[in-house]
C-alpha cells in the first residue's frame, strides 16, 4: 500500500508532547482518589504516592529509552511489532485501541456526572446524551482540522488544569494541621497492596506522548524529555495534593469530592466551586489529548496493513488522519452512551498493564539485539529495569477479575480475526 506517513505534518514540539503526558495522566481520578488512599493506608498516603510513582517511573524510563528508536506514529503497537513480530504488534495495537476507547467513554461519563452535580439538566437522559455528544464532537472537530489546532487545545487544557490544582497546593500548605498526620487510622490489612495497584493505574496514560511520534519535530529526543518531565510534574503535584488533603480535612471525614471539600475549608465556597470546575476542565484535557494521540495508533496500523487501509487516510487539506479521528470519536461516543464509568474503567485497566508490560519486555529484546539510537535517552542497567517493569506489570495482571479476563480474551480474538482478514492477500512490507 502507499505510505502516507510523509503526508503528516511534523509540528509537535517537546512541550506539546509534555502536555499530552500531563493530560493523559491527570483525568478525573485525582479528584476522588485522595479519599480512597486515606481509607487504605491512612496518614501514610502521601508516601504511598511516592512508592507508586517509583514503580511507575521504572516503566516510564523503559518507554523513554524505547521511544528513542522510533520516529513514526504508533507507540507501543510499533514497539511490539518490531520486537516480537507483526502478530504480537497487532494484538497490542488492538488492546491499546480498546483501552483508549473505553477510557474515553469512562471519562465522558465522569464529565456528565460532575456537571450534573451543579447543573440539573445534565442529570437527565437527554441532557447526558447531548452533553457527551457535544464534548466529543467539539474536541474531535478541533483535531480533525489540523494537528496544531489539536495540540493548542491540549496545551491550553493542560495549563487550565494545572493552575487550579497548583493553587490548591500552594494555599493549602499554609493550612495544614500536623496532628492530622498522626491521628488518622493506620492502614487496613492488604491496604498497601491495593493502594499501590490503584496508583499504578492512576499514573498511567503517559504513553499518549509517544503515539503521535510521526508528527513530532524531533521524536527521538523529545519523546523521552516529555515522558520524564511530564511524569515528574504529575508526581510532585499528586504527592502535594495528598499532603494538603490529609493535612486539612478533619480525620474521619467522609466525602466523594475530597479536593473540593478540602478547598472549601481554606478557600471558602469559592474554593469548592474552583475545584469542581477544575475537575470538568481536567476531563476535557484528557479527552483533548486522547483525540490527538490515539487516532495515530490506528493510522499506523492501517499504514502497515494491520488494519484496513482507510484508517491510514490523510486529509488532503488538514493533513490529519481524519478517518481514524472520526472512528475513535464515534466509538468512544457509542461506548460512553451505552456504558457506565465503572464498566468502561474496568475494560481500560487490563489494557494499560499489557501495553506497559510489552514495552518493558521490548526494551530487553532491543538491548539484546544491540539496537541503539544516537539521538536520545539510554538507561543505565536498562535490561534489568525492563525485567523489573515487566515483573511489576505481571504481578498487577494477576489481580484481574473475571470481567477483565473475558475482555482480554474477546480482544485477543478480534485481533486474530483482523490478522486473518488483513492477510488474505499479499501486501507491501512497510
Amino acid at each position: 500500500m502507499e505510505n502516507n506517513h510523509a503526508s503528516l505534518v511534523r509540528s509537535l514540539n517537546r512541550w506539546d508532547l509534555t502536555a499530552l503526558v500531563v493530560n493523559g495522566i491527570i483525568g478525573s481520578g485525582i479528584f476522588g482518589l485522595p479519599a480512597i488512599m486515606i481509607a487504605l493506608v491512612g496518614a501514610a498516603s502521601p508516601f504511598a504516592y511516592m512508592v507508586g510513582a517509583a514503580g511507575t517511573a521504572v516503566i516510564v524510563a523503559c518507554f523513554a529509552e524505547v521511544s528513542t528508536l522510533f520516529a513514526e506514529a504508533g507507540g507501543p503497537y510499533l514497539y511490539a511489532r518490531k520486537a516480537f513480530g507483526p502478530f504480537i504488534g497487532l494484538e497490542i495495537g488492538w488492546i491499546t485501541w480498546l483501552g483508549k476507547i473505553t477510557g474515553a467513554a469512562a471519562n465522558a461519563n465522569i464529565f456528565a456526572l460532575y456537571l450534573g452535580g451543579v447543573w440539573e439538566p445534565a442529570r437527565t437522559q437527554i441532557g447526558r446524551f447531548l452533553l457527551i455528544t457535544a464534548l466529543i464532537a467539539t474536541l474531535a472537530a478541533a483535531n480533525y482540522r489540523g494537528v496544531r489546532r489539536g495540540a493548542l487545545m491540549s496545551n491550553l487544557f493542560a495549563l487550565f488544569k494545572l493552575v487550579p490544582l497548583g493553587l490548591f497546593v500552594l494555599v493549602g500548605l499554609f493550612f495544614l494541621h500536623p496532628e492530622n498526620f498522626r491521628s488518622i487510622a493506620s492502614a487496613k490489612p492488604g491496604g498497601w497492596l491495593q493502594a499501590i495497584l490503584l496508583l499504578v493505574f492512576a499514573y498511567g496514560g503517559f504513553e499518549n506522548a509517544v503515539l503521535p511520534a510521526g508528527e513530532a519535530l524531533r521524536p527521538k529526543r523529545d519523546s523521552p524529555f516529555s515522558l520524564i518531565v511530564g511524569f515528574g510534574v504529575v508526581t510532585l503535584l499528586y504527592v502535594l495534593i495528598q499532603v494538603v488533603v490529609v493535612g486539612t480535612l478533619p480525620p474521619g471525614t467522609q466525602t466523594k469530592w475530597p479536593l473540593a471539600t478540602a478547598a472549601q475549608r481554606f478557600l471558602g465556597p469559592a474554593g469548592a466551586w474552583l475545584l469542581s470546575a477544575a475537575a470538568l476542565v481536567s476531563v476535557c484535557g484528557w479527552f483533548s489529548g486522547s483525540l490527538l494521540s490515539v487516532p495515530r495508533l490506528t493510522f499506523a496500523m492501517g499504514e502497515r496493513g494491520d488494519f484496513p487501509e482507510f484508517f491510514a487516510a490523510v486529509h488532503p487539506r488538514f493533513r490529519t488522519p481524519y478517518v481514524s479521528i472520526v472512528l475513535f470519536a464515534g466509538l468512544s461516543w457509542a461506548m460512553a452512551i451505552a456504558g457506565t464509568f465503572r464498566w468502561n474503567a474496568a475494560l481500560s485497566a487490563v489494557a494499560r498493564l499489557l501495553i506497559m508490560g510489552t514495552t518493558c519486555t521490548a526494551l530487553v529484546v532491543f538491548r539484546r539485539r544491540a539496537d541503539t539510537s544516537t539521538e536520545g535517552f539510554r538507561l543505565r542497567g536498562g535490561s534489568l529495569l525492563g525485567v523489573v517493569g515487566t515483573t511489576l506489570c505481571a504481578v498487577l495482571l494477576l489481580q484481574m477479575n473475571q470481567v477483565q479476563i473475558a475482555v482480554l480474551v474477546v480482544t485477543t480474538g478480534l485481533a486474530v480475526l483482523t490478522w486473518a482478514w488483513t492477510r488474505r492477500r499479499p501486501r507491501e512490507s512497510v
